[in-house]
């Protein structure tokens, strides 16, 4: 009778070596023989077992290797156009929708931007340059001072077709030390120039009353993964060009928690007013926090709170502003963001003396907004947004509108309120 009992083993080198193995085969022989005893009969002998065992090895080439994700580029280059059409229900004479910052042309088709974005980072070395054209760098530049210089005095017209610009070293401390000189994007609040970084198209109270960009040196340290603290040295609010002879710190706490939670908390300090100023060179204190959390796949949630005080020489003069804003994913390719804001100001008063007013010419403002998003594709929003400014004084215009709109005759307030309805679409890449 004959058995076959096999049995392997295999042998495993370094990753991207040969792959050996080997075979043992053992075979078993039984055989059984007779003998003739002296009667003459056949008597069975004991069987007799023996075992031959072989052993063989093959080789057979090692699997191939997965193929490496190829490095991202050292640099990436992007851009956005936006584009809208409004109409202001109170039919300005002037076509002006006041205090819009961005959208501010009634019965108009008008293109608001068109930026161009290239970042780059290799070897720590890292920076960002985005240049813009269209309605609103000159809104965005608007009050940068015009200070004379030897070749080209400094102003709004020298800026504005420039939207941030810096560079610096990433040096190699816990998950990223990065420092960085030029202008920057202002971090206050949670608004974005981008009009594709937000949830409606116009930006709110808030948005247009703080500072657009700055000028400066910022340090950021990554400490943890959730973790951000972000020094600055600025010259102020909204200046390339400083207009006193002070500068301005600031102070940013940031935690992420990915995909659920994200939480800013700043302080913005430094003497704001311009050389000269009846108020003097108080130093303005500001302090903002906001919060989105992201409460599943439909709905998101956003708090805006920003307060400050600075005490000059005419007093005190503080402010309270807050926003609240609701995303919600109705469909694949459709969403609805809705937007309530108020800011409230007190100028500080000396006697019969009054500070000139920080923000607006009233002691409050607010807004409320729906805006409707339609993203057919991941790179286009097409979004119909109705919204309704409300003022404690004329702030708005409506009919008829005194004034030439020059600095010698200004036009002319006379409306407490304005409802708009603005058509736009943004494209990026």
């Amino acid at each position: 009778m004959l058995a076959g009992l096999p049995a392997s083993a295999l042998a495993e080198g370094d990753a991207g070596s040969a792959v050996v193995t080997t075979t043992t085969t053992t075979t078993t022989v039984t055989t059984r023989t007779t003998r003739t005893n002296a009667a003459g009969a056949s008597v069975p002998e004991p069987p007799v077992t023996t075992s031959t065992t072989q052993t063989t090895q093959t080789t057979s080439p090692a699997p191939p290797e997965e193929p490496k994700k190829p490095e991202p580029p050292p640099y990436t280059i992007g851009g956005y156009v936006e584009a809208l059409y409004q109409w202001n229900f109170n039919r300005p004479s002037n076509d002006i929708t006041a205090q819009r910052g961005f959208d501010d042309r009634h019965n108009t088709f008008t293109l608001s931007n068109v930026a161009l974005d290239g970042q780059w980072d290799y070897k720590g070395v890292n920076g960002r340059l985005t240049l813009q054209v269209g309605e609103t760098p000159s809104v965005y530049y608007g009050s940068e001072p015009v200070k004379a210089g030897q070749a080209e005095a400094n102003g709004p017209g020298l800026w504005k077709y420039i939207q941030q610009a810096y560079g610096g070293y990433r040096f190699d401390v816990l998950g990223g030390l990065n420092v960085n000189a030029g202008i920057f994007l202002s971090p206050i609040g949670p608004e974005g120039m981008a009009v594709k970084d937000n949830w409606n198209w116009s930006r709110s109270n808030l948005f247009f009353a703080l500072p657009f960009y700055h000028t400066g040196v910022r340090v950021a340290l990554s400490a943890t993964k959730e973790i951000t603290l972000t020094l600055a040295g600025f010259n102020g609010w909204n200046t390339v060009v400083d207009n006193n002879d002070g500068k301005s710190v600031m102070a940013l706490f940031t935690y992420t928690k990915e995909g659920t939670l994200v939480v800013n908390a700043l302080y913005f300090g430094g003497p704001e007013r311009r050389k000269g100023a009846a108020e003097g060179q108080a130093w303005r204190s500001l302090f903002d926090l906001n919060a989105l959390w992201t409460v599943n796949d439909y709905v998101s949630l956003l708090g805006h709170a920003d307060a400050g005080f600075e005490p000059g020489k005419l007093g005190t003069s503080s402010w309270a502003a807050g926003a609240l804003y609701a995303r919600f994913h109705i469909v694949k390719p459709l969403f609805v963001a809705v937007r309530g804001d108020a800011l409230y100001e007190h100028p500080g008063e000396s006697g019969e003396l009054r500070a000139s007013p920080i923000f607006f010419s009233v002691p409050w403002v607010a807004s409320s907004t729906l805006t409707v998003e339609a993203k057919p594709f991941d790179q286009v929003s097409f979004r119909l947004e109705g919204r309704h400014d409300q003022a404690a004084g004329a702030l708005y215009y409506e009919g008829q509108v005194l004034g030439a709109g020059s600095a010698q005759a200004p036009f002319i307030a006379n409306a407490r309120s304005q409802n708009t309805l603005t058509l736009g679409v943004a494209a990026w890449f």
